[in-house]
Order: structure tokens, then C-alpha cells, then sequence
């Protein structure tokens, strides 16, 4: 293999595959998990979102870009993603709320990317081999000096990085939604709810909707005890997203089997939240062949379909939750993997995908004001 010119680089994956393409953002190397994301737009939250902590995100969408990037749209204060690989990076953005290129905020945030790959050829190899560990190389080191080196990278099963990208103290969060052509439903109760959020890579969406459907919340760190959760008086817990193995999250599993013994405190997890829900209910999960990652996932059940916004590498498996206290309320339809399930007897729901949609389709919304009736319910 050739060495690479300054404005090369090289994707190898673990099995030993090579794809040349051209350098884009930070110059160097970076190793992660290779998955792909199939949105068609959104790649600012994409990147951004604590749960892709540890990955590379191949986009199928052919043209990546093309909109610029935002302050409003941002996840998190930095890029969670490792790297970015595309098939066509748009250099010029063109959008009414652009304020600079993504090739300009990758540099300026240390992303490092890939651009001219030959994505849907990646894709089908990931599809009929599942996600591997990559590296994103334009420092013009050799191939095989690369995988070597990816030979020493972990798996992402039994890895938590919930403690890696949860907040190490406390905070309130008081800003309801506030793009101004988000026309979503706002509710401001008399006396909003007070509700914990338990940061396992939270999303500001999902902070947002949750003010929005009016919760007074506070965000505590993901290793977060019973006690300390309890000395906040709280009508209900939010357990969230985040990235990595969720049965490795034994901090988070502990804390919501405690909370479980409350019975009448109602308990709300999405994502990585609702696996942690499922396994401190005496389920275990399982990686997916390839995770679902995009905006379009088909869920529900007894007629009722809603499309959903997903990023998941693992589920629960549906086998596994005790009949006499757990229903799966929703399955994904293209799969049949558990997509939403509620306690027979508290106050106690979870989903897999982001009824925030940020981005993507708002049709699972109305769950944030399940939550918020749950809590109406118990005053």
C-alpha cells in the first residue's frame, strides 16, 4: 500500500479491509467502532450525541453537509463521535441557519473524518458481517502499522462509557424547546414536576421536551446512589440514553432496582434508560447484528404504528423479562426486538427509540406527556 499524500487518508477495518479516500477535519488518527447511521438529515445531532461516544458514523445518505451547522442544534457542548466517514462532503453550506461548513466545526472540534468512500460497498460489508472496530488514519502511516494497532482496541460489548460521558455533578435544567418552528406541544403545569434525570449521555432534546411537558428537573451523574436521588423529593425519575454495553452499567441497574421498590414513584427510561429499566427487572440484552441507527424505524403493536428515531447497538430480549411484571408495550416491525415496555403493576414505562426525534419524526412525543400524566397521577 502507498503512503498517503496530505490530503489522503485510509479506513481499515479489523478484518482487514482498506478504503482510500480523502482527509477531512483534524488530521490523524482515530479508532472506534465502525456503525452506520441512515438518516437523511441531522448529522449535527448525529455527531454530537453523547450515545455515538466510541464510534465512527458511516453515513448512507450520499451527501453530508450541505446544510452547514448551528449552535441550536448541538447534543452536547463537544462531538461524542470519533470520527466521520462519508461518501460526499459538501465544502460550502447553504442554509438559512448556517453559521459555519461542517468541514470547518470538524477541524475546530478535533473530529476526524474520511470523505470519497465507497459508503454503500461499507455498508453491505457491515450488514453481512456486523460492526468491527476501525481506524481513521491521514497521517500517512501504512496499513498494516494500523491494524495492528486496532488488534489492541476493545470490543464495545462489556464496555460502559456511561461514566465517561455522564456530567460529574449536578445540575438544573429550566430551557423548554426552543426553535421556533418546533410547534410541539408545551404544557406549563401550576407546579411543575420535579423530576431526577440520571445522565447516562443525556441528550439536550430530550432535556428540552421534558421542560416542555413541565418538569423542573435536575440532572445527577450516572453512578448516582438511591439515597442521593431520594433527598430530591422527586415525583418521577428519567433514566437516559447513552452509549456503550448497557449490562455493564451496574451503577445505573443497582439504582433503578432500588427505585423499583418505591412503587408508586413513576420511572421513565429511553434507550439506554429503558435497557437499564428491562435488565433491573430481571432481563438480560444481547448485541444487534448491526444496531438500528436512523430516523425511519417502524414500531408498535395491535394496529398502531409509530415511525421512530433510533440508535441502538443492543436490546433486551423479550424472553428474558418476567411475564407477571413486564409487557412489551411496542416491537420494532422490521425485527421484532423489544421497542417499548411498561411495569404490569407501577408506574414504570420504557422505550428504545427517541420519542425527542432530534432529529427525525415527531410521531412518539406523546410519551414525555405519558410521563408527565403518570406524575399528575400520583399528586
Amino acid at each position: 500500500m502507498t503512503a498517503l499524500n496530505p490530503f489522503t487518508a485510509r479506513l481499515v477495518l479489523q478484518d482487514g479491509t482498506v478504503l482510500e479516500g480523502f482527509a477531512c477535519g483534524q488530521r490523524g488518527s482515530v479508532i472506534g467502532e465502525v456503525v452506520f447511521n441512515t438518516g437523511m438529515t441531522g448529522y449535527q445531532e448525529v455527531l454530537t450525541d453523547p450515545s455515538y461516544s466510541g464510534q465512527l458514523i458511516t453515513f448512507t445518505y450520499p451527501e453530508i453537509g450541505n446544510t452547514g451547522v448551528n449552535s441550536d442544534d448541538q447534543e452536547a457542548d463537544q462531538p461524542h463521535a470519533r470520527g466521520l466517514i462519508v461518501r460526499q462532503l459538501a465544502p460550502q453550506a447553504s442554509n438559512w441557519r448556517s453559521q459555519q461548513s461542517l468541514p470547518e466545526w470538524m477541524e475546530q472540534n478535533g473530529v476526524i473524518g474520511i470523505h470519497g468512500v465507497d459508503t454503500r460497498a461499507l455498508v453491505r460489508h457491515l450488514r453481512e458481517l456486523g460492526p468491527m472496530n476501525g481506524v481513521i488514519s491521514s497521517d500517512g502511516r501504512p496499513a498494516l502499522e494500523l491494524l495492528e494497532e486496532l488488534k489492541q482496541a476493545p470490543s464495545m460489548e462489556g464496555l460502559n462509557l456511561a461514566d465517561q460521558v455522564s456530567t460529574p455533578t449536578a445540575y438544573q435544567w429550566t430551557k423548554p424547546c426552543g426553535v421556533p418552528f418546533d410547534q410541539r406541544f408545551q404544557t406549563r403545569p401550576e407546579r411543575p414536576y420535579r423530576v431526577v434525570a440520571i445522565d447516562f449521555g443525556i441528550k439536550r432534546a430530550i432535556l428540552e421536551r421534558l421542560v416542555s411537558h413541565g418538569c423542573d428537573l435536575t440532572v445527577l451523574p450516572a453512578n448516582t446512589d438511591i439515597k442521593t436521588v431520594l433527598s430530591y423529593e422527586p415525583e418521577g425519575v428519567f433514566l437516559s440514553n447513552g452509549p456503550g454495553d448497557p449490562a455493564a452499567v451496574q451503577s445505573g441497574i443497582t439504582l433503578a432496582r432500588n427505585l423499583l421498590e418505591h412503587r408508586q414513584l413513576p420511572m421513565f427510561g429511553i434507550c439506554l434508560g429503558h435497557q437499564i429499566l428491562g435488565l433491573a427487572l430481571g432481563g438480560t440484552t444481547f448485541k444487534l447484528a448491526y444496531g438500528h441507527r436512523g430516523l425511519n424505524h417502524p414500531c408498535g403493536s395491535t394496529g398502531q404504528v409509530e415511525i421512530t428515531s433510533q440508535n441502538h447497538g443492543f436490546a433486551l430480549d423479550a424472553a428474558s423479562l418476567p411475564a407477571d411484571q413486564v409487557e412489551v408495550t411496542h416491537f420494532n416491525l422490521n425485527d421484532r426486538t423489544v421497542a417499548a415496555l411498561a411495569h404490569r403493576n407501577q408506574p414504570v414505562f420504557g422505550v428504545q427509540y427517541h420519542p425527542e426525534a432530534s432529529p427525525g419524526p415527531h410521531d412518539a412525543d406523546h410519551h414525555f406527556a405519558r410521563f408527565a400524566g403518570l406524575m399528575a397521577d400520583r399528586r
